[in-house]
């Protein structure tokens, strides 16, 4: 079984390759996952802020595993992951299981709402695309395999930005307040639609967020108008969500 959370299309596109090649059953994360009939579990998620999505941990701990599961992480990200990989493991050990291996996947960045920070040129875009389903192929063998390993891109001052910048990153960055919808809506829907936590509603025809943000930012990137901002941050910067999304 392949257990995904996906906020731009980026690790869904992942699961279902992954789930094509191996063969496995895809299942968008939820609270209260029964996988007891399940001895082999894959979970695809984007890293945010180099740690795990906060929904992802929450699903881990609430799920209901087979006594001797092997649980796999295949991770994506712009650039690199930290040290999250690691949590993952601390969390799947906690509950007695096998975490048998962790990967992560390139694919283009999304993370927008800090100075510096934003999407991917074009060029780059299109690279970190055509890489993906060879690096998928490559880690469904291994999986297939049961290779242990950490085949992670854990970049630069990893224990710096997973133990530090990313408990930053829940405490503040988790909040909808911030977002705002300008004038060029057109009411279409589409944010509340696609938000993966059904946290947006449309008001008057507006969107308006509840307190239920998972921080993927996928309001934001999905807009066909552009009509949503986080606070100023995001303002006069790109938008990307994976093709066909």
């Amino acid at each position: 079984m392949i257990v995904y959370f996906s906020g731009t299309g980026n690790s869904r596109a992942v699961a279902e390759l992954l789930g094509h090649t191996l063969g496995e059953k895809t299942e968008f994360i939820s609270p209260a996952l029964d996988l007891t009939d399940e001895e082999r579990v894959i979970w695809v998620c984007p890293i945010y802020s180099w740690g795990l999505p906060p929904v992802v941990v929450e699903a881990i701990n609430g799920a209901k595993c087979h006594s001797h599961s092997k649980h796999y992480l295949v991770a994506t990200h712009g650039d690199d992951l930290g040290n999250a990989h690691r949590r993952w493991r601390r969390i799947i050990e906690a509950k007695g299981h096998d975490a048998v291996a962790a990967y992560s996947v390139t694919m283009p960045n999304t993370y927008v709402s800090l100075p510096f920070f934003d999407v991917d040129s074009a060029d780059v875009e299109k690279a970190k695309l055509a890489a993906m389903p060879g690096r998928v192929a490559e880690i469904a063998v291994r999986i297939e395999a049961e290779e242990r390993v950490d085949d992670v891109v854990r970049g630069a001052f990893p224990g710096l930005k997973s133990a530090v910048i990313y408990p930053v990153f829940k405490r503040y960055a988790l909040s909808a307040k911030s977002f705002t919808v300008n004038d060029s809506c057109i009411s279409c829907g589409i944010c509340a639609r696609g938000c993966p936590t059904h946290n947006i509603t449309l008001t008057d025809g507006h969107p308006s967020w509840s307190d239920n943000c998972a921080g993927c930012l996928g309001c934001y990137h999905i807009c066909p108008t552009h009509a949503i901002n986080r606070g100023s941050a995001t303002r006069h910067k790109g938008q990307y969500h994976y093709p066909n999304r």
